[in-house]
């Protein structure tokens, strides 16, 4: 500070000490106090004038050391992770240790992985998880019984328990019901003679459960089978089988399409996770993702870098942009965040339905954007889906439209963040959407 700016500075704490109200030739008047003010405030301009150019000094060699310490992190020699072996009954796929190098594992038939499919070395050394191992599926996780049988484990080998009309090792053949003595020309399984009494001079005949007469006359009358699948299928009617229903003589089962197992009520269809019992046979450097009846091999890739910016993959359904050179207004306008969804849905599901929620969240201690704009920014939609805001903070991708599967479905939704109107970064989520065939 100058003697001059000091002076100005001198002038107004006199100022402040000599109130209005004091008349004394040691007070300024009018004119002397206006010069005074004016000395002041080209002061301070000054000082803010000098305190910004520092501040553009200081981002300069801030600049200069981050290049100067990423060029030398560079210029040094990697460090390799430590060699790493194939898991008992299971094999290994990679030789490099280096960063960013990966190593997958698989394991043999009759195994599943337990642990990462893959691991990635990381700059400090050190792998990104624990070596899995390979452990014994189990005999019934296979689904070795048909038609509804339920397995049963049972030491070294399982056992099946078949449903009524099936037999066999796998419940793979049709019950051929034997017929009573005195059984009628048909059907030797689906129809036979009834069981018939005489009481006070009058024949009376029965059937046994799941049949019933086919004739008033008891001197004509059989035993047919009661088709409960083609009953059942009558209006207002409970619905017998989840899928599909198969009339065995004197009752009936319910089978589930492949992909799906039949649960313990004997009705009900449950999907099979391909995925966790390693039943998928996804190339290496892909991700199963498990959908109705079945499963998809997936993988995920980041955008090309080019001179407006670049990504960097942080997880397997997360890229993110490098950080943005200061003068690229392009860079700051890509997305900041691109991250992967995968869904599986039912076909003819009921709509309106929520089905992705996308938020923002600042670190603690930070305000969060003053206001988020959302929408669907890509995709193959189609109009099934529409974005709206639920609070504040989310957003909410919404079907609209009934889907028929089996199909797939992709739609990229972004969320805009701004502060004070003026905008700060944009993140978009791309939503992949795989449509079963079936209604469960």
């Amino acid at each position: 500070m100058g003697p001059r700016s000091a002076g100005a500075l001198v002038l107004l704490l006199l100022l402040v000490a000599c109130p209005e109200s004091r008349a004394s030739q040691k007070c300024f008047n009018k004119q002397q106090l206006l010069t005074a003010i004016r000395q002041l405030q080209q002061l301070l301009r000054g000082q803010e004038t000098r305190f910004a150019q520092g501040i553009r000094n200081m981002k300069s060699r801030l600049a200069a050391l981050q290049n100067s310490v990423s060029k030398a992190v560079s210029d040094a020699p990697p460090v390799p992770c430590p060699a790493l072996n194939a898991p008992p009954d299971g094999r290994k796929f990679g030789s490099k240790y280096l960063v960013d190098h990966e190593v997958h594992f698989t394991c043999n038939p009759g195994f599943w992985l337990v642990g990462p499919s893959s691991v990635v070395c990381l700059p400090n050394g050190t792998w990104s998880g624990e070596p899995p191992r390979c452990k014994d599926i189990s005999e019934c996780s296979s689904q070795p019984c048909q038609h509804g049988g339920t397995c049963v484990e049972g030491g070294s080998q399982y056992k099946c328990i078949c449903p009524p009309g099936r037999t066999g090792s796998h419940c793979q053949h049709q019950t051929q019901t034997a017929a009573p003595e005195g059984r009628v020309a048909g059907d030797p399984a689906f129809s036979r003679a009834p069981r018939c009494a005489q009481v006070e001079r009058a024949q009376h005949c029965s059937c046994e459960a799941g049949f019933h007469l086919s004739a008033a006359a008891a001197a004509h009358s059989v035993c047919q089978d009661v088709d409960e699948c083609e009953l059942y299928k009558q209006e207002g009617r409970p619905k017998l089988c989840m899928h599909a229903c198969i009339n065995t003589p004197g009752s009936y089962h319910c089978v589930c399409p492949s992909g799906y197992h039949i649960l313990a009520d004997g009705q009900s269809c449950e999907d099979v996770d391909e995925c966790v019992t390693s039943q998928h046979m996804c190339p290496q450097g892909t991700i199963c993702i498990n959908t109705g009846g079945s499963f998809q091999c997936v993988n995920p890739e980041c955008p090309e870098g080019n001179s407006n910016g670049s990504y960097v993959k942080t997880s397997p359904f997360q890229c993110e942009r490098n950080p943005c050179p200061m003068d690229s207004r392009p860079c700051r306008h890509l997305p900041k965040t691109i991250s992967f969804h995968y869904l599986s849905l039912p076909s003819n599901l009921k709509t309106p339905i929520t089905l992705f929620r996308m938020a923002t969240a600042s670190p603690p201690g930070w305000p969060g954007p003053s206001s988020l704009r959302f929408g669907i920014v890509g995709g193959n939609s189609h109009g099934h889906f529409v974005m709206q805001r639920s609070d504040r903070q989310t957003g909410e991708l919404i079907l609209v439209q009934t889907l028929e599967g089996p199909q797939t479905l992709e739609v990229d939704v972004d969320m805009s963040e701004y502060q004070d109107r003026t905008f700060q970064a944009n993140h978009v989520s791309k939503v992949t959407i795989f449509v079963s065939p079936y209604n469960f």
